[in-house]
């Protein structure tokens, strides 16, 4: 299959060709690889009208599939319609003008520059708006490139003169870089769904990231699938290289422990946050298993038990907290009130109790997790008021 997004010329011969030969829109867009909506879009937008027979009429026949006369057996005679055709050739220069015209952009010389200077100086001071600036008085530049030269300082008037620009904070950049392409090949969101299916796998381990203030401490957290049992790790950075190290302390104290990380976590799902890039010492262990797998970019729905837990920690520690004075027994206390809350999605059961009936106490213990008695469970900040 052709990655391109736009019709090629190749494209655009074949549509002709299967026009000629009657060939419906569905069978035409199957041998380009194109939606069949694409094509009869591409054939109404680029019909020609023939010079000879433009006094004709209209066909009624022009009104529906295909639009033009190509496969028309009357094409070569006067048949008293005005005839219109679909010409690769006439298409394609068609295509290349709209481009170039579209990458020319808008030309501004220094007459045309100062007097829109001029203008959208006047229209601000009267507490107008940048795009009924423009259209009131026809100016032939875009709102955002106006934005832009107020931002860089073209302009007599400063971001401080617009009636809302001031409002909103700066947009905030991407820190860590993204996981490479090539370390996400076999580990996809339908590759995890495969290996499920394969290795008859019936839970595994979400994994995501919790901020506090934004530059400081983080939570690396960790949710059973099965039961929504969570626990954590206080993090001084959200870096790849912060996550792997605190992944590898969890191996540690499971292994020292004669507990093996990945026969109890056999597949670990998380997202594509520039925190996990250190694939290789986030998902290989003693073994040599491999069993890290990437969510679909902007789905977070496919982790959705970590992100409806992470509601129950915001209860606890809400959004802007700083979790620089935190300790990781802090940290363990929370999720360990967390793990003693009643769920009735669990019919009654907290995810305590389901994590040890499966695995036992000890390793419970090990991630830092106990049972809080279900009178005493707290649920709001006041759990840690003696930290804030």
């Amino acid at each position: 299959m052709t990655k391109h997004k736009h019709l090629t010329l190749s494209d655009r011969n074949d549509i002709q060709s299967g026009l000629d030969r009657m060939e419906t829109f569905k069978t035409i867009g199957q041998k380009i690889w194109k939606d069949p909506t694409t094509v009869s879009k591409e054939v109404k937008r680029n019909k020609q009208i023939r010079d000879t027979t433009r006094k004709g009429g209209d066909c009624p026949l022009l009104k529906k599939a295909p639009y033009v006369c190509n496969g028309c057996p009357k094409r070569r005679l006067n048949c008293g319609y005005q005839k219109e055709f679909y010409i690769a050739k006439k298409a394609q220069e068609k295509y290349q003008q709209v481009l170039v015209e579209a990458r020319e952009g808008t030309p501004l010389n220094k007459e045309t520059f100062w007097e829109m200077e001029e203008t959208v100086s006047k229209g601000l001071k009267k507490g107008q708006h940048i795009y009924h600036i423009l259209k009131t008085n026809d100016l032939n530049v875009s709102s955002s490139s106006v934005y832009r030269y107020i931002k860089r300082g073209y302009l007599s008037v400063s971001p401080i003169d617009l009636p809302r620009a001031v409002k909103f904070k700066e947009r905030r950049q991407r820190t860590l870089p993204p996981i490479p392409k090539a370390n996400k090949e076999g580990r996809r969101y339908q590759d995890f769904l495969d290996h499920l299916d394969k290795q008859a796998i019936n839970s595994w381990l979400e994994m995501d990231t919790v901020i506090g203030r934004i530059g400081g401490k983080v939570l690396l957290t960790f949710n059973v699938s099965f039961c929504n049992f969570i626990f954590a790790r206080l993090m001084d950075s959200k870096t790849a290289l912060e996550t792997a190290k605190h992944i590898q302390v969890i191996k540690n104290d499971l292994y020292e422990n004669k507990h093996n990380f990945f026969e109890i976590f056999p597949v670990i799902l998380t997202d594509n946050g520039g925190e996990f890039a250190r694939v290789d010492d986030i998902e290989i262990d003693i073994s040599g298993q491999s069993n890290l797998f990437f969510c679909d970019p902007n789905r977070s729905d496919q982790k959705g038990r970590i992100e409806k837990n992470h509601t129950l920690i915001r209860d606890i520690l809400p959004k802007g907290t700083s979790f620089d004075d935190l300790t990781q027994e802090d940290i363990n206390l929370v999720l360990s009130h967390v793990n003693s809350v009643i769920r009735q999605s669990l019919n009654g059961k907290t995810a305590y109790e389901l994590f040890t009936f499966t695995y036992g106490e000890e390793i419970a213990s090990i991630l830092g997790i106990a049972q809080i008695p279900a009178s005493e469970v707290c649920q709001s900040p006041k759990l840690l008021t003696h930290k804030f």
